[in-house]
This record gives C-alpha cells, structure tokens and sequence, in this order.
C-alpha cells in the first residue's frame, strides 16, 4: 500500500503515516521516506513509542550515525549518558537525578539555531524522539531556510551572496557559555567554523540561507555596525510566520529534520515538568 504522506505546514513539515519504525524499513520504504524528507524538510512519525535500539536502526537507514559534537570535541555542556543509554544518543532533558542533570538544555527557551553548526562538518538531519513530555509549553518550531533564501529581497541577497559566517562555539542554543570558554568581547575572534552564508543543499541542489543562530554571528570582512544592520535585516525576513511550522509533542512522536536547511526552536517550559527526549543524528557534509 505504501506509506501515506500528510502536508502540515505551509512551507515545510509533513506526518508520515503507514510506517512502523519499531521494525526497521524495508529500502522502497526508506526511499520514499527520504523523497518526503527532502522534499517537505521536517518529518513527523505519531506515537512510534521507540527503544534507543530502534531508533539507532531508523537513523542508519539512511545514512551514518554521527556521535554528539558535545562529545566529538568533547564539550563540558552536560552530562555523560548513563549507562541505559548508548553513546549514540544525545539526551535532551530538564531532569535531574540525584541533583545532577541526566540531558541537556535544560527547560529555557532554545532559541533559533541549526544543529552543530558550531563544527567543520555538521549533521545532515537530527532525530528526537519524545519520551516523556510536559503537560503544556516545549514546542518545536521549524524555519524554511530554503523559502526564505528564495524570497530574500535582491539587495540583501547581493549582499549575502558569496560571503562566509562565522559560528561561534562559545554558547549553546539556550544561550549556556560552554565550560573552557571565554565570554565573547568582538564577534570578528569568536571561536569557531567559517561556513558559507548561502549553502547548497548536495541532494536536491537548493540553496538555503545557513546562519547557525543569531548570537555572536558575524559575516566575514565586514565591520562590527555593518554586520549587525546586514544580519538583522537577514533575521527579520527569515522569521516570518509563512516560513514556520511549529509542532506540540506527544509521547513517542519523532521528529527527523534536515539540518542543511531548516532552523528550529524549542520554547521553555515549566522546569517542575519532566521533558525527556532522545537524539540520533546523520553524518553530514561540510556546507558548500
């Protein structure tokens, strides 16, 4: 019968359903998973209720598993996985066991970022996997980066065009400096990648705008007043709400999106509330 595929933003997300990813997909199914993706960006799969092994098989399908930046360049941001849970997955948790964090991020909001940007080569897609969510707040919000590259007026896409962007490694998505880090004073020596403004995506061949996030952003040669005015220009075109789809989590949802042109958010949440989430995510290349 085939899998059924859902639109549900305007400009990206779609639900896959007919698919049980407790049982790895067969390769025609997984080809049409990764037609869905790549061409609706953010997949949704509805109470998948998955084990961490299942979720490993899932991501292998399509590509190579990709270990946690945090623990590639061995990041001081959070704790070790415990013993319950393989090396390969990165949790994403407010809870704390006998005082001490069991994830990351806490319950902040996380604001606009793309995955691991802050590394030479980021991940192609992440996978979370939601095992335990709060009663209200925690919503994830994506951001068409492709739309917003192809709508981008013509003198700011003049002005991007060809440039490099420094991401910074100095903080994380919910605004935490990193231990071993110093407080950034000048944007122009934050540590970190260069990565073209605009990249091209190497399946489809797509441009997309590719800013990591906002925060100490800094777009190569320019000065500090130039930079900041060329930026939030850039920003306040890309956060309009026909580029945005935001999802309410349920239990055993799994969100994958692709990393290489989709931005997203969590928004914070109450932190007595447990919020547990288990993250895979696929080796990538580095932006061209």
């Amino acid at each position: 019968m085939g899998i059924e595929i859902v639109p549900l933003g305007e400009s990206l997300g779609a639900e896959i359903r007919g698919v049980d990813l407790r049982k790895r997909p067969d390769k025609a199914v997984t080809s049409e998973i990764r037609a869905a993706w790549l061409e609706h960006l953010v997949l949704l799969f509805r109470g998948a209720l998955l084990t961490d092994r299942n979720l490993i098989d899932f991501t292998l399908g399509f590509g190579d598993l990709e270990f946690p930046p945090s623990k590639l360049l061995n990041l001081a941001e959070g704790p070790r996985n415990g013993p319950k849970v393989p090396p390969e997955i990165n949790v994403i948790s407010n809870v704390k066991e006998n005082g001490e964090p069991i994830g990351q991020l806490g319950a902040s909001e996380a604001a606009w970022h793309t995955d691991s940007a802050f590394v030479e080569v980021p991940p192609a897609a992440s996978i979370l996997h939601a095992l335990e969510v709060p009663p209200s707040g925690g919503n994830t919000s994506f951001l068409n980066m492709i739309a917003a590259y192809e709508t981008l007026p013509d003198d700011l896409r003049r002005r991007i065009e060809g440039k490099r962007l420094k991401h910074d490694q100095t903080y994380t998505s919910a605004g935490d400096r990193r231990a071993g880090y110093d407080i950034v004073e000048d944007v122009r020596e934050a540590p970190g990648p260069w990565h073209p403004a605009v990249r091209t995506h190497p399946e489809t061949g797509r441009k997309a705008l590719y800013l990591g996030r906002r925060m100490n952003g800094y777009v190569e040669d320019l000065s500090l007043e130039e930079n900041e005015e060329l930026l939030d220009a850039i920003w306040a075109h890309v956060l309009q709400p026909k580029f945005v789809w935001e999802h309410k989590w349920a239990v055993g949802d799994v969100l994958m999106w692709d990393n290489r042109c989709v931005m997203h958010r969590r928004e914070a949440f109450d932190d007595s509330r447990r919020r547990v989430m288990h993250r895979t995510q696929l080796a990538g290349d580095r932006p061209v």
